[in-house]
């Protein structure tokens, strides 16, 4: 089974151009063409092509402005742009990246130039894909643990956001912490192997049952496995580490202090926090006020004694994401 030819949309509105491009390209693509603007923009909104390649030099509303608008409209911004043009000054190009485009082409064109950019573009948008397919597994995957354990999707969202704010405050760069926000989901994954009678049970759980509740952290990453990926790497560590304590009383493994990696002990305090403050079938929530206090109590024995000092600095923005992403 051959896969869909790739869709792509030839904006110019000399005939001659288009006709040039489509012999380079027709035998390798769906292709779509507009000789102005603003059809462009409409063919954009209709055919959700997988490239554009456009003219800048057009009558009415020029490459740039065109390119403005696409990258404005929701259904049309991710959609890459080549610039196609006889424009190649310094200015120009950066005029053009600035307003949206991912490359140019001078004319006149090469056909293995062009062949070779487009190629280039559209494979970029298809790691693009499976990067944003992954992290919509993951998300998923988190969600399923909510629904076993009688939470809402909405605590993954907030504790995963609470942990890139701490994240950033503790020093990761900005990958990092976008990292550890889409990896944070995963926490409590290994949740789907405890038991229902276990895990839904109303009352104090006895012995043999807090011990099989303690297996969910390696449960998590035997689910997760381990891959070359740092984000499933991550995610494999956070949803081991988690529950670990600064003075080494957690579990699965005792860790003590900086023993426990930094995504563990931020995952820690950011999953406690969302847990006290929001209700759930056996508790109501509790004040802030109050997950706050115990927070504080608990610096130097469950948490990181720096970290908590980190989430008080920025409890106002972990109040907005609360607030953002609260309960109905």
């Amino acid at each position: 089974m051959t896969s869909p030819q790739k869709k792509i949309l030839i904006v110019d509105d000399e005939p001659v151009n288009l006709q040039v491009l489509k012999q380079i390209l027709q035998d390798s693509y769906q292709l779509v063409f507009a000789k102005n603007g603003q059809k462009a923009i409409e063919f954009a909104q209709k055919q959700s092509p997988d490239l554009i390649l456009m003219d800048i030099m057009m009558p009415d509303m020029n490459g740039y402005e065109t390119v403005r608008r696409l990258k404005q409209d929701e259904a049309t911004k991710g959609i890459p742009v080549i610039f196609v043009t006889a424009m190649v000054d310094v200015e120009d190009e950066k005029l053009g990246f600035d307003v949206g485009a991912v490359d140019y082409i001078s004319k006149p064109v090469s056909a293995p130039i062009v062949q070779a950019r487009v190629r280039t573009h559209l494979s970029l948008v298809r790691v693009e894909e499976l990067h944003d397919t992954r992290l919509e597994i993951i998300r998923r995957l988190g969600h399923a643990a909510e629904f076993k354990d009688n939470e809402t999707g909405l605590h993954v969202i907030r504790m995963s956001h609470y942990s890139m704010i701490l994240g950033r405050a503790a020093g990761m760069d900005d990958e990092e912490a976008e990292r550890l926000l889409n990896a944070a989901p995963m926490h409590d994954i290994g949740k789907i192997g405890i038991p229902d009678h276990i895990l839904l049970k109303p009352g104090k759980l006895d012995k043999d049952e807090w011990e099989t509740m303690q297996k969910h952290p390696e449960f998590g990453a035997r689910i997760i496995g381990e891959h070359k990926s740092p984000l499933l790497k991550l995610a494999s560590q956070i949803a081991l580490t988690h529950h670990e304590k600064w003075d080494g009383s957690g579990y699965p493994k005792g860790l003590k202090g900086e023993e426990i990696p930094l995504a563990g002990r931020i995952v820690a305090i950011a999953d406690v926090f969302d847990a006290l403050t929001t209700q759930r079938p056996y508790k109501e929530a509790w004040p802030v006020e109050k997950a706050i206090a115990l927070i504080e109590e608990n610096a130097g024995s469950h948490f990181d004694p720096a970290l908590v000092n980190l989430f008080l600095h920025y409890l106002p923005e972990i109040l907005d994401v609360r607030e953002r992403w609260k309960e109905e």
